[in-house]
């Protein structure tokens, strides 16, 4: 698919764990597709690991982003890593650049601090997505999705196979992302008010114990008591091992003294088919069909 307008610059970032070999040469394939698209790719000198998983300091990989805010040529970014390291960054963050350079940071995984932390502090919009995504197994539907929705507004990105397991329609502020990298916010400043919000949840790892003992510490810092929904992913691990109890049963549990509606997805977490989560946008969800209020 090529694209005869110019659409400006994306810097391509890496605020994470630094990149491994394979990592890099998609991420090569996604700068060919992004300049197809009409898109300049900008790639952050801090991108590859070296000898051990860092891709440059915390600060470094926090003053490369914060450039990034205030180029105006630049007009989205995405953060293509993910793995532990990204809550370094937060603390070198000037969120008041931010604040006055307002764009949208894509990133998935890991990159939950980030997109969860800026909408804290910004109230900026992000997007819970994997761009490398545009160049794995499903890259002819994944572009078609992408270009729909960054360049024509519209939905196709987000998923629509919705299945209410308690409720029928949801809407409201859509925040978090994988599970466990969301609670690394717990306790700082950079954890957002779930007050009145809709909650996304997926998981890579993690299987029966893990996820218990994560959903029970949301129960235990109130966060079911303040949300007025709750949307789930993918659960990698527990789907692929069959586990039981499943995570359904894990959730119903956790959540047994409320009543707000709960939705479930196969079309976002960490799947090459995966689709994209807008983080910080007010959403409708209703089965099979999900909207942004733009």
């Amino acid at each position: 698919m090529e694209y005869e307008e110019k659409k400006g610059q994306a810097a391509v970032v890496c605020c994470s764990d630094g990149l491994g070999q394979q990592a890099c040469r998609q991420t090569e394939l996604l700068c060919r597709k992004l300049m197809a698209m009409g898109l300049e790719p900008v790639v952050s000198p801090c991108l590859a690991r070296g000898e051990t998983i860092f891709a440059g300091t915390a600060e470094r990989r926090a003053h490369i982003l914060l450039d990034c805010y205030r180029d105006p040529r630049i007009r989205m970014i995405f953060d293509v890593s993910g793995g532990n390291l990204a809550n370094q960054i937060l603390e070198y963050l000037d969120f008041d650049t931010i604040r006055a350079f307002p764009k949208p940071f894509w990133g998935y995984s890991d990159l939950t601090v980030l997109l969860n932390g800026i909408w804290t502090k910004t109230g900026n919009r992000g997007w819970l997505y994997q761009t490398r995504n545009l160049v794995q197994a499903y890259e002819e539907e994944q572009t078609i999705r992408f270009a729909d929705t960054v360049f024509d507004g519209g939905d196709g990105l987000l998923p629509d196979d919705w299945e209410f397991i308690r409720g029928d329609r949801m809407e409201g502020v859509v925040l978090g992302g994988n599970i466990r990298c969301f609670l690394k916010l717990a306790g700082t400043e950079y954890f957002p008010d779930l007050t009145g919000k809709i909650l996304f949840l997926e998981s890579m790892g993690g299987g029966v114990g893990v996820t218990a003992s994560l959903l029970a510490q949301l129960r235990q810092m109130g966060v079911f008591s303040r949300i007025r929904g709750l949307l789930l992913g993918t659960f990698t691990e527990m789907e692929n091992s069959h586990a039981c109890p499943d995570v359904r049963k894990l959730v119903l549990e956790a959540i047994r003294d409320y009543r707000f509606p709960v939705a479930a997805t196969r079309l976002a977490g960490h799947g090459m088919d995966s689709r994209a989560i807008p983080i910080g946008a007010r959403c409708g969800i209703s089965a099979g069909s999900m909207q942004i209020f733009r």
